[in-house]
């Protein structure tokens, strides 16, 4: 028979054996076990959501809890909202982004791209270090910095500098892992046409791996909405807004929920639930911010 009567006969796909009736028994209850631990984490969720919704939603569905401030309001009064609050929140967590960001961003390109000697060692522990600074620590280390050293008075600008500190590790940490999937091969192909790495990076990869930066990022701002710490420690409560993040008291989510916990009265009792709901759905609208935004940078790539 010729060679090419031999190459053109068809080949038989090989055979896989079935799985064993030991090995598909181990296989059901791996998932089993698997879906049994998911429910399991499900039930303390459910159950603390289910109880800041019924706790909550009678005051949160109040349109004067949105737009007022609990300037004038009594503690065994009921009425006022968190407007104030809500704007205290947000500003410390812009600001705080708008330090934090570029610096995660920056230090995670760097790692990624550029370090490999000594500095990169040195900037890796040091993250690794912040990602398990409490925020009490953070809170206590700017106290003892920006007040306690330098004379600058209490405010909503020093409460964002410890949120810089907390929000620092995860974006580096997420922004890293990001540009490491990035594939070498989209590196390769731009250095082969001549384009140099710092345009290789802004053009091509930080591009390609935006949307999961975008992730951690939402993820670290978070994390830092709902700190207690900072807020007790470097700023005081306010009843009314105060515009100022420089100077004065400025009152924040958490810290209304703190004030209000030493109320004793229905009405206090009542701000605390409707402050942790609100809260709740701050950070489910940032989540959901994300997932668009993802969706739209993966469409349009």
């Amino acid at each position: 028979m010729s060679a090419s009567n031999l190459l053109d006969r068809p080949v038989k796909a090989p055979t896989f054996r079935q799985l064993s009736t030991a090995r598909r028994i181990k296989n059901n209850l791996a998932s089993a076990l698997v879906w049994l631990a998911f429910l399991i984490a499900l039930i303390p969720l459910g159950w603390v959501l289910g109880l800041v919704l019924s706790k909550g939603l009678s005051t949160v569905l109040s349109s004067d809890w949105w737009l007022n401030s609990q300037k004038g309001i009594l503690p065994d009064q009921t009425g006022g909202g968190v407007y104030h609050a809500i704007y205290g929140t947000i500003v410390q967590s812009l600001v705080a982004s708008l330090i934090a960001v570029p610096l995660g961003v920056m230090a995670a390109v760097y790692l990624v791209e550029y370090g490999r000697g000594r500095l990169a060692k040195v900037t890796t522990f040091m993250v690794d270090i912040l990602a398990g600074v409490p925020s009490i620590v953070a809170a206590l280390f700017i106290f003892a910095l920006w007040i306690a050293t330098l004379g600058m008075p209490q405010s909503s600008f020093a409460v964002s500098l410890a949120l810089v500190l907390l929000m620092l590790p995860v974006v580096v940490r997420s922004s890293e892992e990001m540009l490491k999937l990035v594939p070498d091969e989209l590196r390769e192909a731009s250095y082969a046409l001549g384009v140099p790495k710092w345009k290789t990076i802004l053009r091509i990869v930080i591009p390609t791996a935006l949307p999961g930066m975008i992730s951690g990022i939402l993820l670290s701002i978070a994390r830092v909405m709902g700190e207690t710490a900072p807020v007790l420690v470097l700023v005081g409560y306010s009843k009314s807004i105060n515009q100022n993040i420089f100077d004065g008291n400025m009152a924040s989510l958490p810290l209304l929920i703190y004030q209000e916990l030493a109320n004793p009265e229905p009405a206090g009792r009542a701000r605390v639930w409707g402050a942790a709901l609100t809260l709740i759905l701050l950070i489910a609208l940032l989540y959901a911010a994300a997932a668009v935004v993802n969706k739209l940078l993966t469409r349009n790539r």
